[in-house]
């Protein structure tokens, strides 16, 4: 026994340097991929941000991205969203939606040799092969057509290249995933969008439709369809992830998933207990005002004192606090 232990404890030292040998020479390889790559994120939120006097080019401690960040991680493309609340309708909404997109071609026009505006893939390469962030445009919400198939256009025109169907409650013509289901999926008038959208070259994306919009939007497309920002609800049971069945469908016309990792869309605990916490979250939310990190730090210390704390940390972009349609 006594010659017998030193030999496992000498095993046991080697195989966990070989595991560690092994595993640093797996994360050398996929920083290698990573790097001679171009990845693309397909949905940022700080286009509202470009229409202020936060500067794009700027290191920022809070907020999705900006350009040293994107160039330290190897981000080389990106989505702007050109995003609004689902409850702001009609003439607004178009003239709000224009302001953004406006905001994304002036941010390209102020720094042609670090930000190129996109609108195909040959302009993706091109941008990447130059050094430059292929910035591209992508719609949250079709409540920004205000039922109009010319707007739609006329957002192609501009340079918007996805259309999510719905954004967090329904549209005149498609069920969100959510509000409660008044359409049944998608009107006639939405499968008309779909097909409009096939025709402008635009992409169907289908990130927080319900579940029948996406089944009535996959039978209609002739183009494959994105999930710009959804995940896996066989991991968590959030009404916005996709199930393993969609998923598959997706895929089997050639669509793609773009995985939003924020807390409890991948975390079951911490999505149950946004469930258990939403409605005083809206309550506190509305009382405080502003979102600033201090109040989502004020009202994650009172729902602790109601409900317990967390199941983990959440840091301050948590949907545990962002949790108003």
């Amino acid at each position: 026994m006594k010659k017998i232990l030193p030999s496992l404890i000498c095993l046991a030292l080697f195989l966990s340097f070989a595991f560690a040998q092994q595993s640093s020479d797996i994360s050398e390889r996929a920083k290698k991929l990573h790097f001679s790559s171009l990845v693309m994120d397909t949905h940022i939120d700080v286009t509202r941000k470009l229409q202020t006097d936060w500067k794009f080019a700027e290191r920022h401690d809070t907020g999705h991205i900006d350009l040293p960040r994107m160039k330290e991680g190897g981000l080389n493309g990106l989505f702007f969203s050109i995003y609004m609340s689902g409850r702001v309708t009609g003439p607004k909404a178009v003239n709000d939606a224009l302001q953004r997109i406006a905001a994304v071609h002036k941010l390209a026009e102020d720094m042609p040799d670090k930000v190129m505006l996109c609108t195909t893939a040959a302009d993706v390469r091109r941008a990447h092969k130059e050094g430059k962030i292929a910035g591209l445009m992508g719609m949250e919400g079709g409540h920004m057509i205000n039922n109009s198939l010319p707007v739609l256009r006329m957002y192609a025109a501009l340079g918007v290249r996805y259309l999510t169907l719905t954004h967090s409650v329904n549209t005149d013509w498609a069920d969100s995933s959510g509000d409660q289901p008044k359409h049944n999926g998608l009107t006639d008038f939405g499968k008309d969008v779909v097909r409009e959208l096939n025709k402008l070259g635009v992409m169907v994306d289908i990130s927080h439709v319900a579940d029948k919009t996406f089944w009535d939007a996959l039978a209609v497309s002739k183009a494959p369809m994105i999930a710009s920002h959804s995940s896996c609800r066989a991991i968590s049971g959030h009404s916005r992830n996709m199930t393993d069945e969609m998923i598959k469908a997706l895929a089997a016309k050639g669509g793609v998933i773009q995985i939003n990792y924020l807390d409890s869309f991948i975390d079951p605990d911490l999505y149950a207990y946004s469930q258990k916490t939403s409605a005083a979250s809206r309550e506190l939310m509305a009382k405080l005002g502003e979102p600033t990190r201090e109040n989502f730090a004020k009202v994650r210390e009172e729902l602790a004192k109601q409900f317990g704390p967390a199941p983990k940390p959440v840091g301050s972009a948590s949907w545990i606090t962002l949790t108003t349609p």
